[in-house]
């Protein structure tokens, strides 16, 4: 019912007043509503209250403004907003089934995304928090429960992994969650929405989704190599265009950080406060397509791959090698994550 939309007289007064509206899927942390206003139909979004709502809105609101910047629209418009109310109002765009190849047109989205911020804005959102040591210990304590040896010196590889992505080079402004489902597919190219956890930082740390398994998503996916190179090269040669240089960073880095993060094994609901690769001994469970143990199967598939000849992670290689190959062993029944999306 409309009657019980966040519409105030402010918005009212600027945009009209709505003649209908049709209340949308959304997340618990979110309320979202299709809206006929006189000249056009928004979507609006309200950010339901909790511990950390206002931070949640701020940073939307900041990241598509950013965002808005970009000469190829990457983001809806923003047509007003109601802080008082935590409200946005977004132009409506029409989402269209995703082209078997659209993970190449999503990273050229994302190059433009991350593209949009500038030195200037660095303090506007959050810095992009990595692993720290917690998810080490976390990470070396995995392998303890499944009796497989540490590689020497690999305690002190993470450590600097660690360090190294917490100074990662980079001003990009992160999604936070680019997922599937935050990506709208529309006749004029990719929109993303949902900046909730939006941030600051190194591009290749989402780049790296592609790789890793869309690591916060439901839809955890592994496309095939010849999409994944093709999207990463899109990446890239977007990234110099709107830059004029490449991407600094390391990505087999970005990849090696997200696997020691267990809460990328969990919604984002249950992150926080639980160490969810203690579990993995123990029990598995589904999120989405896949597993837990599946997705951490892939991840450290990828990162032995990607490390095997990294100077600085060559015990990190050795031991992901062994721990996929011992929880392939126990849980033989393991599927390879799906190569498309839902």
């Amino acid at each position: 019912m409309w009657s019980r939309l966040p519409f105030g007289d402010e918005l009212r007064a600027g945009l009209g007043s709505p003649r209908s509206s049709r209340r949308l899927s959304s997340s618990p942390r979110s309320r979202v509503w299709r809206v006929q206003l006189p000249e056009a139909q928004v979507v609006v979004k309200q950010l339901v209250a909790g511990p950390d709502a206002d931070e949640r809105y701020a940073r939307e609101v900041t990241a598509l403004r950013l965002a808005g910047r970009a000469a190829t629209p990457v983001v809806p418009a923003l047509l007003a907003t109601d802080p008082g109310e935590r409200v946005l109002v977004l132009e409506r765009l029409d989402h269209r089934r995703p082209s078997s190849d659209w993970i190449v047109d999503y990273a050229t989205a994302l190059a433009r995304l991350h593209a949009t911020a500038r030195p200037e804005d660095v303090g506007t959102l959050p810095p992009w928090r990595g692993p720290d040591q917690a998810d080490i210990d976390s990470f070396l304590g995995l392998a303890a429960a499944l009796e497989v040896p540490l590689p020497p010196g690999v305690p002190g590889e993470l450590k600097d992994l660690v360090s190294r992505l917490g100074e990662a080079p980079g001003h990009a402004l992160l999604h936070g969650d680019p997922c599937p489902g935050n990506d709208l597919h529309t006749a004029a190219g990719i929109r993303f929405i949902d900046f909730e956890q939006a941030a600051l930082g190194n591009g290749l740390m989402e780049l790296a989704y592609l790789r890793i398994g869309f690591p916060t998503c439901w839809c955890a996916m592994s496309p095939a190599a010849p999409l994944l190179e093709r999207a990463e090269n899109a990446y890239r040669a977007e990234w110099r265009t709107a830059t004029g240089s490449a991407p600094q960073g390391d990505l087999a880095d970005a990849c090696a950080g997200w696997l020691l993060r267990g809460d990328a094994l969990v919604p984002r609901a249950d992150r926080e406060g639980t160490d969810h690769l203690a579990r993995v001994p123990s029990r598995d469970w589904k999120w989405g397509t896949a597993t837990a143990r599946q997705r951490l199967v892939h991840r450290l598939g990828v990162v032995s791959h990607m490390t095997a000849h990294h100077a600085s992670l060559h015990g990190l290689s050795a031991l992901s090698s062994h721990l996929r190959r011992e929880m392939l062993v126990r849980w033989p029944r393991l599927k390879p994550l799906p190569a498309t999306r839902p």
